[in-house]
């Protein structure tokens, strides 16, 4: 096996490797790739200057445990970033594209179908600058058969004849805030490519590359539309417990069970497991949604109407949960929160990371201003600026290029604090909205004298110690547990 992998690395010698696109996706699996592939030359490009010139600096871009270290290895070294995308480009072998693909807003498929327009520009791209032949992989989450559609775009847009074009789909399993452990020690690695010879040696040259440190048996190999589709179904299977167990949470709430122990004993069966069996306000992220309504509107292209609807239930589930908390704080504080302070504690989507991308807090303090209310947010990770873009702007927009360069509006009803301290005296109310873990050490003694009376913490994460709460003076709402006789309805 060393032999056979020292003819591989001679083989393979001076291979470089660019990646369009320096977002969540394809900044930190390049950076593993080049810190594992010392032999390998990976640049990173992207149109956009400022983000290209934060991975060059000493403030990343983007907030993942473990990033920095794995970026800084091997920067200079064999991992650039530029915006010369073209002569980058036109040097690799192998092209990773990691593009957004965003829900598309307007037109046929609106609200569910993919927005491909970034992939064919980047397909275009390709073609006007290849000179040599080479390996496409998809690392964007794309719908079943964009690998055949951007073939075609490719073929038709290269000059020379000579050129070939093997497109492989390489789909993304990373969940954020474990980003780099995930890469480091993945599950799997999936691999698709077309069942032909040259397909074949396209995989096995990708293959080659995640052997650098992952094992063989690891980096699994499929054909391309079976690859294209397993990402979207993994996402929609996560999501779909996440639902699943959010629904049971109402269930519990209003039966006097407690969602912590009915997750927990059908977790011990081992054909369920325990993971994504926390009830929470609802599932956020790039991905979750967005895949979900893309594999509906896939569905109902191909006349699977049934299906379509089935899945597209988790996303209406979700929605639901989001709903079901703003109600739970308006109706426990005396039907209305007009003119009332609450401090939303967390705004990312969740702990260990600042992505807000479709973070559920979105839509609960929406709902609460909606009311009249004033949310009073401090997330340890979230810009000010970013916490107005998110609060301002319309549905699907975070998705686009450009989004980053947007107008923050400030909101008259929204005010983003530096402290803990600063979004909670004088609230009413406490939501918790992010499990990050700082907030189970805050010291709500002091911060109960602080606040309006009484004083509300509605956990939608629980992660805090509710009876502990309880016994400083708190009226406590866990989501999916009996509820406090201060919220019990008298009719």
């Amino acid at each position: 096996p060393r032999a056979l992998c020292r003819h591989r690395l001679a083989s393979f010698a001076a291979m470089k490797i660019a990646c369009i696109g320096a977002g969540y996706v394809g900044g930190p699996t390049m950076a593993m790739i080049a810190a594992k592939c010392p032999d390998i030359t990976v640049t990173v490009v992207d149109i956009n200057e400022a983000r290209i010139a934060a991975w060059n600096s000493d403030t990343l871009p983007i907030y993942e445990p473990g990033l920095d270290e794995v970026v800084k290895s091997a920067r200079g070294r064999n991992l650039f970033f530029s915006t010369d995308t073209h002569k980058h480009v036109g040097e690799a072998d192998i092209v990773f594209v990691s593009v957004n693909t965003p829900t598309k807003t307007s037109g046929i498929g609106a609200g569910k179908a993919a927005d491909l327009t970034y992939w064919e520009g980047a397909a275009r791209m390709i073609a006007a600058c290849s000179t040599s032949s080479k390996i496409i992989v998809e690392k964007s989450t794309v719908p079943v058969k964009t690998a055949e559609a951007i073939g075609k775009v490719l073929t038709r847009n290269c000059s020379d004849p000579n050129v070939h074009f093997e497109i492989l789909s390489n789909p993304e399993f990373l969940a954020e805030g474990t980003a780099i452990e995930d890469l480091q020690n993945p599950d799997r690695v999936l691999i698709g490519g077309q069942e032909t010879e040259t397909g074949r040696k396209a995989v096995a040259t990708l293959k080659w590359v995640y052997e650098h440190w992952i094992p063989s048996e690891r980096v699994l190999t499929a054909n391309l539309w079976s690859a294209e589709l397993a990402k979207l179904t993994a996402n929609a299977f996560l999501a779909q417990r996440i639902s699943s167990i959010n629904s049971i949470s109402a269930l519990c709430e209003t039966t006097g069970a407690d969602v912590s122990q009915v997750a927990h004993a059908i977790g011990t069966d081992s054909r369920i497991g325990h993971k994504f069996l926390n009830a929470s306000v609802g599932f956020g992220g790039s991905c979750f949604q967005k895949d979900i309504l893309n594999l509906c509107y896939v569905c109902e292209s191909v006349g699977l109407k049934e299906v379509a609807d089935y899945w597209f239930s988790v996303v209406s589930m979700n929605d639901y949960q989001k709903n079901r908390f703003v109600e739970r704080v308006i109706s426990s504080m005396f039907n209305t929160v007009s003119k009332k302070k609450i401090a939303i504690l967390g705004f990312a989507f969740k702990k260990d990371t600042g992505d807000t991308r479709e973070t559920p807090a979105i839509d609960v303090c929406k709902g609460l201003i909606r009311d009249g209310g004033k949310c009073a947010i401090y997330d340890p990770e979230v810009k000010q600026d970013q916490i107005f873009r998110d609060m301002s702007t319309p549905k699907f927009e975070w998705d686009r290029p450009n989004y980053n360069k947007t107008e923050s509006h400030f909101l008259d009803n929204v005010q983003v604090c530096s402290t803990p301290e600063d979004a909670i005296t004088d609230a009413h109310a406490i939501c918790v909205m992010t499990e990050w873990d700082a907030f189970k050490t805050y010291d709500y003694p002091a911060l109960y004298t602080k606040m309006q009376k009484p004083a509300f913490i509605f956990d939608g994460r629980n992660v805090l110690d509710h009876n502990k709460l309880r016994e400083i003076g708190f009226i406590v709402y866990a989501l999916g547990k009996p509820l406090d006789p201060f919220l019990q309805k008298a009719y």
